[in-house]
């Protein structure tokens, strides 16, 4: 009987050890275990999870996650790929037919058939620029206005769609793959808009879990999604860190995996932590100071004229992008096919600007409010600072500029209603396509959604519209060449910089491919420590 007890004692001894060796294989601190959950930190929250209601990136960084779009951009790029139209064909331009990827799940279990792609546009289609500001923008109105492109979609069968076009549309593929036209469950967004957006349903990798607002928001791996192994990731959080050097600092110390939003000072020191890996995003944006054109006293051309005279760029670059970025001279990045570099960039001319000034009636100057950005953004690391560098800049031609500010989702909002005088602001590109920067930003189509200037010009309109329509790539660059000398003259904006963002990440990180339009696909990622 004593025996029989030692060799069992000694069996669970040796059962113990065995344990423990394996734990020790598999790793533990530094050992390279693999992690199931990535803590993506980034710079704000998101305003709404609904990606056809909203035009800022915090949104679209989640919901490219959780929905898909018909088409896909590639992986680095904004070229056209396959998403859930597995095939798609036009023959005139005005008549596109997808056919559909079949087998495909909503989260809620409900089927992605062709009646849902036709739901989701008639969802758009009836709304207002309240509701879907980005459905304005891209596609020229709602249904019944007479500028909307959309004139029918319908489900030829099951898994087969087709979307007719009252006149042609160039970019039209690719303003299809934008995130916001991702296609929802309609069993889920029926329920109510509001609802929606905090409870969305897609097809995509991941599936929405929680929202601390303000805080965090996890998604989940969807275990029926319809490309076989994937998502690697079990689950995401993405972490609201306002602060960059807070941000930096949590990964540092392991409480975040990957940080978006890293001070371009902070990228020597990131490159020489052998822990750490430096990662930069593909350029494709521009930020701003927008100049309200309804608000005296920027309804004159010189004014605003003025404002581009005064604001030293090269020292806002020198100091807050570390060559991290080139200076704007027009409203989108080189990279972009129609850019004008013919245009001749306002230098820094403090005496310049005055003299505008006092031609326009205000010898002395005038008082006004700076809006500045709370947030940080690729295109604006540090818009408190920046607008300190603007104010000083004004204080030099007389103007006395009060700086203030709001959360995101208020500033956006009351910029968007034209309520602030000049506001910090930018854009990151979503297509790939000239059309995206100069249309969505500064035509009269697009008051009170992306276009928070107020700016309008008949002549330029004309442009922006027959360049949509215009099929043959030269003549569309000379259109697009021509705007930009326009929108120089009018001078609604002062073009900042075009910066290459900067993000961080442990070492252990692999399958991360950051993309230009700042909506990073995260089902090939994966992740030790």
């Amino acid at each position: 009987m004593i025996k029989k007890r030692m060799l069992s004692a000694l069996l669970l001894v040796l059962l113990v050890l065995s344990t423990a060796l394996a734990a020790c294989s598999e790793g533990g601190s530094g050992s390279g275990k693999k992690e199931d959950t990535l803590v993506f930190g980034r710079g704000g929250d998101s305003t709404s999870l609904d990606p056809s209601r909203v035009t800022e990136g915090e949104t679209f960084k989640v919901t490219v996650n959780i929905f898909e779009t018909l088409l896909n951009f590639g992986e680095e790029d904004t070229t056209i790929e396959p998403g859930l139209a597995k095939e798609w064909n036009t023959e005139d331009g005005l008549s596109y037919t997808f056919n559909l990827e079949e087998g495909v799940k909503f989260h809620d279990g409900t089927d992605f058939n062709a009646e849902a792609v036709v739901k989701n546009f008639e969802r758009w289609a009836n709304g207002d620029a309240d509701k879907f500001p980005y459905y304005n923008s891209m596609f020229g109105g709602f249904k019944g206005d007479e500028g909307h492109v959309i004139e029918s979609v319908t489900a030829d069968d099951e898994f087969t769609v087709v979307i007719k076009l009252k006149r042609p549309q160039a970019p039209f593929l690719k303003n299809i793959a934008m995130s916001m036209f991702a296609i929802a469950s309609p069993e889920a967004f029926e329920k109510g808009d509001d609802q929606f957006e905090r409870n969305p349903v897609g097809t995509g990798p991941f599936k929405f879990a929680d929202w601390k607002t303000g805080d965090t928001i996890t998604i989940e791996k969807f275990d029926d999604y319809w490309k076989k192994g994937l998502p690697k990731l079990s689950k995401v959080i993405f972490k609201s860190i306002p602060d960059n050097s807070a941000r930096l600092n949590s990964l540092l110390t392991g409480e975040i995996d990957l940080a978006d939003g890293i001070n371009p000072a902070d990228g020597e020191k990131i490159e020489s932590n052998e822990d750490l890996q430096l990662i930069k995003r593909p350029s494709m944006n521009v930020g701003y100071l927008g100049l309200t054109v309804t608000r005296e006293p920027f309804d004159k051309k010189e004014v605003r004229q003025a404002m581009n005279y005064a604001i030293d760029k090269e020292t806002i670059i020198n100091s807050f992008f570390e060559g991290q970025a080139n200076s704007a001279k027009n409203p989108m990045p080189s990279s972009i096919s129609g850019y004008n570099d013919d245009i001749v960039e306002y230098p820094y001319d403090p005496a310049k600007a005055k003299e505008l000034l006092a031609a326009a009636g205000y010898p002395d100057g005038f008082e006004m409010e700076l809006w500045a950005m709370p947030v940080p953004r690729p295109y604006m690391p540090d818009g408190s600072k920046v607008a300190e560098v603007i104010q000083s800049n004004l204080a030099d031609i007389g103007v006395k500029a009060k700086i203030v500010t709001y959360d995101w989702a208020t500033y956006l909002d009351k910029a968007s209603k034209g309520e602030a005088d000049a506001f910090m602001l930018g854009w990151t590109g979503d297509n790939g396509d000239a059309d995206n920067f100069l249309y969505v930003l500064l035509d009269e189509d697009n008051i009170g959604s992306n276009n928070y200037t107020y700016f309008k010009n008949s002549e330029m309109h004309d442009l922006f519209i027959a360049a949509q329509t215009e099929v043959d790539e030269d003549k569309r660059i000379e259109l697009y060449k021509k705007a930009q000398e326009i929108i120089h003259e009018e001078a609604p904006w002062v073009p900042l910089a075009h910066s290459t963002p900067l993000l961080a990440a442990g070492k252990g990180l692999t399958g991360f491919k950051p993309h230009p339009t700042g909506s990073d696909l995260l089902s090939n990622v994966e992740l030790t420590k």
